[in-house]
Order: C-alpha cells, then structure tokens, then sequence
C-alpha cells in the first residue's frame, strides 16, 4: 500500500510540500495565515476616500460598503480567510459595531447556508477577539 494521495489536488499539494521541504527544510511548517496583519489598517477617512465620497458625494459611507463586502465574502463560503479578517478589521476602524458584524454575517446564512456563516463568524470572532474595543 502506498502513501500517495489519490485526488489530484492532494498529489499536487504533496508534491508542493515535498519540493518546498527539499528547497528550504524551514518551508516544511510554514502557513501564511496572520500574514493580514502586516498590512496597517486604513483610517477611516482614507476608506471614506477612496470608497467613492470622492465622487459620489452622496453614495454608500466606508462602514456600509465595507459590511456589504463582508456579507459577498461570507455569501462565496468564507473561504479568502485573510479577506474576511482585513474586511472586518476595516469595518471596524470605519465605525461598525461588533453586533453590525455579527448581524451582517448572520444574515448571509439564508443565502450561503450555515456552514458559510458559521465559518465567517469564526474569522470575525479572530479579528474581534484581538480588538481592545469592548463595543457591541
């Protein structure tokens, strides 16, 4: 009986380990999450900039966009783990409160199902966790 992995995928993700093992022994263990967190969070009047108050003085605010972009990224499985925690970081620093998140993300399991959510939810506890911010 052998080792190696009968789904394509999983050959390819071994043979990956394996060549990064071989390369650099370090690679072996190495997992890009947290990486999000090299990146600064944007004031909230950078967003509001570049989000569209600039030209559509009228149009959506940081926040909202910002808890819409949350609610596509929840509604595609959760699945961009770092996209998910830098949304909610951003959300955050544009003024949404953890209960808009929560609410946000919730809602989206009508449409994306319970696993979705469930998933999202986890993401935005990692984030929320982290934030000194006792606000609901």
């Amino acid at each position: 009986m052998t080792d190696t992995p009968k789904n394509p995928f999983e050959q390819m993700l071994k043979q990956a380990q394996d060549m990064a093992k071989s390369l650099n022994p370090g690679l072996e263990n190495f997992s890009p999450q947290g990486f999000e967190s090299l990146w600064p969070t944007m004031p909230k009047e950078v967003m509001e900039m570049m989000f569209g108050n600039t030209v559509n003085k009228e149009g959506l605010d940081a926040k909202t966009r910002l808890l819409l972009t949350l609610a596509g990224l929840t509604c595609q499985g959760a699945q961009a783990d770092s996209a998910v925690r830098q949304t909610v970081r951003h959300a955050l620093e544009a003024g949404a409160k953890k209960q808009e998140i929560v609410e946000t993300i919730g809602q989206m399991s009508v449409f994306a199902g319970i696993p979705a959510m469930t998933r999202a939810l986890d993401l935005a506890k990692e984030v929320m966790g982290d934030n000194g911010d006792e606000d609901q």
